[in-house]
């Protein structure tokens, strides 16, 4: 379990995060919406060491990991996919997945996992083109192909939905709930397309000036005013 602890954090004079506190559960996806600007990818940033928590504490799997460096977070089993599909253009696809094994010993890091190919069959029919060469859709299921190759027991998705075409948005969704249904990951998808996040949520969190101000399960969405909340 992903345990987040009256999380603050300041930029600038401003106060970006105000005392977040929540949970994410391995087995469910945790989707947290809200608009642009309060503070959702800060957040994540923190999660994985990248911006230091000026306040609070994370805790993964029962460990403290607030003072760890973002690798030794990857180590702990954390994976995280940006905004912006950051993959390696230059590399070929297969080169790019590889590059997601380097937290295991050279031996176990040859060879991509298959599972990766069976959850995103179009990267096996490109693992020999250029990252770079690839579609916007396919860039990001690449992203989250290299994230999945290092066997993360939490995933962290920021807005994998942004500039993606509806049938690869579609595919991507079709992957994350297969990846929640097998029971041994933790997954927190930070959303903006209100409409993907309500299939996928087992827990929703609604961010507004950097704080958590409604949550609940997924089912009571509709019910419960969400899309007001998070639709521009």
């Amino acid at each position: 379990m992903l345990k987040i602890d009256t999380l603050h954090q300041y930029y600038g004079g401003s106060h970006i995060l105000r005392g977040l506190s929540f949970e994410a559960k391995v087995g469910e996806v945790t989707c947290l919406l809200g608009r642009n600007g309060v503070g959702k990818t800060t957040l994540l940033r923190c999660l994985m060491g990248l911006v230091p928590a000026r306040e609070g504490n994370i805790e993964w799997e029962g460990k403290p990991i607030t003072a760890l460096k973002p690798q030794q977070r990857v180590h702990a089993g954390i994976a995280y996919v940006p905004q912006g599909r950051e993959i390696f253009p230059r590399l070929t696809v297969e080169e790019n997945l590889l590059m997601g094994l380097s937290r295991f010993p050279a031996r176990e890091a040859r060879e991509v996992p298959a599972f990766i190919f069976e959850l995103f069959p179009v990267l096996e029919q490109m693992k020999q083109r250029r990252g770079g060469d690839l579609s916007g859709g396919q860039q990001q299921q690449l992203a989250i192909g290299r994230a999945l190759a290092s066997r993360p027991r939490l995933l962290i998705l920021d807005e994998p939905t942004e500039g993606i075409q509806p049938s690869v948005i579609k595919e991507i969704g079709a992957v994350i709930r297969r990846l929640a249904e097998r029971g041994d990951m933790a997954i927190l998808l930070v959303e903006q397309f209100y409409d993907f996040a309500e299939e996928l949520a087992d827990q929703y969190l609604v961010m507004a000036r950097g704080e958590i101000i409604q949550r609940g399960r997924g089912e009571n969405m509709q019910a419960e005013g969400v899309r007001g909340l998070v639709t521009i």
